[in-house]
């Protein structure tokens, strides 16, 4: 037991020490974000997630976050991983690549925002669809992990990548920023300077 509580108490140790690390090493690129955001907010734009596994969760908790906020202003979001039959219909049909593309070419307009949660940064679908969104000017924010993968190279508008190599703590720290980014994008729309 005495074993065990110790290995609690380390991974929190290293879980609180990352997002401490990471919400402050991104605070400059949040703060963009989260004013790119915040302006295709205000003129209409609307916010789609997407991500897989576990990653999937996180973007789905971004957009309720959106659409359905704890205080705040409730913004127009969608988690493009919530509807079961359309993706599985897409990865038969197409092909598991073009899940997430084919959805932002049904929904999403110029103004629009996109963003993609990805432990490794490598995920084909985000980036087929990133490129898919970059294309009709809808806004690219991504969260990646370990040193970003092809996601911080692809040339987003925006990745936030979390310096780890632990699934884990990645999407524990993702989880952090994905909410600094809601909460600074809610202090933009309020006239409030972002980061205060």
């Amino acid at each position: 037991m005495d074993d065990l509580a110790a290995s609690v108490r380390d991974k929190t140790a290293t879980s609180a020490a990352l997002r401490t690390a990471s919400l402050e090493g991104a605070r400059a690129p949040l703060e963009a974000a989260a004013t790119a955001i915040a302006e295709r907010f205000s003129r209409g734009g609307r916010l789609f997630a997407f991500g897989n596994g576990g990653s999937s969760t996180d973007a789905s908790t971004l957009a309720s976050l959106f659409s359905c906020p704890p205080h705040g202003r409730p913004l127009p979001a969608r988690g493009l991983v919530d509807d079961s039959a359309v993706l599985t219909a897409l990865g038969n049909d197409v092909g598991f690549s073009l899940v997430f593309s084919r959805q932002l070419i049904a929904h999403a307009r110029p103004g629009d925002i996109a963003v993609g949660f990805s432990t490794s940064g490598n995920s084909e679908d985000l980036l087929v669809a990133f490129a898919e969104a970059a294309a009709h000017d809808v806004l690219t924010v991504g969260f990646a992990g370990y040193d970003g993968g092809d996601m911080s190279r692809a040339g987003l508008d925006h990745c936030l990548v979390v310096d780890s190599d632990s699934v884990h703590r990645i999407q524990e720290a993702q989880a952090a920023l994905s909410f600094a980014l809601w909460r600074a994008v809610q202090g933009v729309l309020a006239g409030a300077v972002v980061g205060a």
